[in-house]
């Protein structure tokens, strides 16, 4: 594939707004954005091919030393502990908390292994200006599954973890854990490397029936590749998308109603997650259960009140936020509320990035366990607001996931213009 092919007028519509755009050439480094709610519609990155395919074999190599040697060690005395990646979650599981276990292997192991993958299987071929088969597909679940690999996440639990168990004993960092740490760094540049558009240019359509209309049909943006197309998306068994496959719809399906579900479920299980202890330290013979609260005034008491403040903003104040930002944009899209629209597309943008950060406490949770287990001598177990709290994080991920921006625009006029 020739990557330094320019497309030279694009019709595109905004994901958040909906306004149909014709976008001409776009320098390397430049980035066209929606002349209504600002979001990026294109962002031209140079050799994006060559970059993206020499980081994510990079990520590849660090992510089997970070998942074959030794990741970090915990020594207490004449007691000496060694973990590694996958401890802490053999651990949850010896415990019963075989949800979080899955959940915890799923976002730091099989997901980001699962992209590189994907990436290997797309870019190597594209590489050689061929494309592989069901390449279409292979993307597409790449992306959707994006917002799941958790891996600098992770990082920053271990960090929070470190801090905490450093008035414990004395915590050793192994080979394992400095190759995460490459591979938190190689995972990230890889993934903001990556132009979508490009990729998806490279695929061809694959006309059918459903995928030929009438000039005057209306139009209908994917909202997976972003093609633009024309039919009637209420044909839901004939209307997909040329590209990618999926069903084309004018606005995701039952997202209202959808987005209230899973609101109101994430506001019932927030109440557990903070009231019901999310580890119990068994130490010499007595236990003591800690709350999220009760965790961020610890770090308060010992002076480290930065990694309190990231507990308390990630673990209490963004699931809160979260679900009041949803309300308050699930109200205002019912009431036809026309009151500052680029705002509220901002507040949902900003809802829809910062939902995956509360998992930090759910990573911090797998390392304890993993790290803290020396019998009778001292112990950390995982607690009932554990599980809890990583249903709140998923369900309101979900939950920004299945509300369409673009109906907050569609009381403030005509999005096709």
């Amino acid at each position: 594939m020739n990557q330094t092919i320019k497309i030279t007028v694009l019709p595109i519509a905004c994901h958040d707004c909906d306004l149909i755009h014709q976008v001409g050439p776009v320098p390397e480094n430049g980035i066209a954005r929606c002349s209504r709610c600002g979001a990026v519609l294109l962002h031209h990155k140079p050799r994006c091919l060559d970059r993206v395919l020499a980081l994510t074999l990079a990520s590849l190599m660090l992510f089997v030393l970070a998942n074959t040697f030794p990741f970090l060690g915990f020594k207490m005395g004449a007691l000496v502990r060694e973990t590694r990646l996958i401890t802490g979650i053999h651990e949850l599981y010896v415990q019963g908390e075989w949800p979080m276990a899955t959940v915890v292997s799923l976002t730091t192991i099989a997901v980001p292994l699962f992209q590189m993958i994907c990436l290997l299987y797309l870019l190597i071929p594209l590489k050689m200006n061929r494309v592989p088969w069901q390449a279409n597909k292979v993307f597409l679940w790449s992306l959707c599954l994006k917002p799941w690999g958790m891996v600098e996440v992770f990082l920053f639990g271990i960090l929070v973890a470190y801090v905490k168990l450093a008035g414990m004993a004395s915590v050793i960092p192994g080979i394992a854990a400095f190759s995460f740490m490459g591979l938190v760094v190689m995972l990230t540049a890889s993934m903001a490397a990556m132009d979508e558009h490009l990729v998806w240019a490279s695929m061809p359509l694959e006309p059918g029936p459903g995928h030929a209309h009438a000039d005057d049909a209306p139009l209908i943006s994917c909202h997976r590749c972003h093609l633009l197309c024309r039919g009637d998306a209420r044909d839901r068994l004939r209307m997909k998308c040329p590209r990618c496959g999926v069903s084309l719809h004018r606005r995701k399906p039952d997202s209202i109603s959808r987005t209230w579900a899973l609101v109101l479920a994430a506001l019932i299980f927030y109440i557990p997650a903070n009231v019901l202890p999310i580890t119990v330290v068994t130490s010499l013979g007595g236990k003591q259960a800690d709350t999220i609260i009760s965790g961020v005034i610890y770090f308060l008491l010992h002076g480290s009140w930065p990694i309190a403040l990231v507990i308390f903003t990630a673990s209490v104040c963004v699931p809160m936020l979260k679900i009041a930002s949803l309300t308050y944009l699930l109200i205002s899209v019912q009431l036809k509320s026309g009151w500052r629209p680029e705002d509220r597309t901002r507040l949902y943008r900003i809802t829809e990035v910062v939902g995956r950060w509360s998992m930090i406490d759910v990573f911090v949770v797998t390392i304890l366990v993993a790290m803290v287990n020396l019998g009778a001598l001292a112990s950390i177990d995982a607690g009932p607001a554990a599980v809890y709290f990583c249903a709140v994080v998923i369900i309101t991920m979900i939950a920004a996931m299945s509300f369409d921006p673009r109906l907050i625009w569609d009381n403030c006029g005509k999005n096709h213009e």
